[in-house]
């Protein structure tokens, strides 16, 4: 089996950066890298992704949401991840299952409990080795993301939902700390890379 790796954080962490720059260092050192997104991934994933996102739907509720981010899941496992790690490759996946439990779970006030309960439907046993979770202020991160593109429908909602989001991950790093590294978004680029670098290694060296 491959490594399966996952990106967290809450919107404007620069979690996209540092994903590009793993990819590259990985594939420098000869290994072969999977890159997804959630929601997303795949045609379908991308579709549900559009509705997901989409501003205008202001009327959905927060089950439907849930299902919807756990449909496009179960379909990017079943055509991207599962088979990738089958064949041995390392996955990098900006967002996951945990994403779910902060969002809906959390900051929607659903219960993490449901989320992981709904979720186990899609992702069956296919879980991350090691999560990073880049962790950065509400207020900064929308800041970042607000200079960088429009916001969409889950970047839009108000300024308290994303400090529960932000809260949400920091709650589930400290349930999770075998599998869940916390890195202050705040510092440099690299110093971050090189925190997520050292993580990833040891998971190498445990795995192998």
């Amino acid at each position: 089996m491959g490594l399966f790796l996952t990106v967290e954080g809450p919107d404007g962490a620069g979690k996209t950066t540092q994903i590009e720059l793993l990819r590259d260092y990985l594939s420098a050192k000869g290994y072969d890298i999977i890159v997804c997104r959630e929601p997303g991934g795949t045609p379908i994933s991308e579709a549900v992704r559009n509705v997901i996102l989409n501003k205008e739907f202001t009327e959905m509720g927060h089950m439907t949401e849930l299902l919807l981010y756990a449909a496009a899941r179960a379909q990017l496992i079943e055509e991207v991840i599962r088979p990738a790690l089958e064949d041995g490759k390392i996955v990098i996946c900006d967002r996951f299952v945990e994403s779910s439990a902060v969002y809906q779970g959390i900051a929607r006030g659903m219960g993490i409990d449901l989320v992981y309960e709904v979720n186990q439907f899609a992702i069956g046993d296919t879980m991350p080795d090691l999560t990073i979770m880049i962790d950065l202020d509400a207020e900064a991160g929308i800041s970042r993301k607000k200079k960088q593109a429009e916001l969409d429908r889950m970047e839009s909602e108000t300024i308290d939902f994303h400090k529960k989001v932000v809260e949400g991950y920091r709650q589930l790093a400290s349930l999770h700390p075998e599998r869940i590294y916390t890195v202050d978004g705040n510092l440099p680029i690299e110093e971050i890379h090189q925190q997520i670098v050292s993580q990833v290694n040891k998971k190498f060296h445990g795995k192998g």
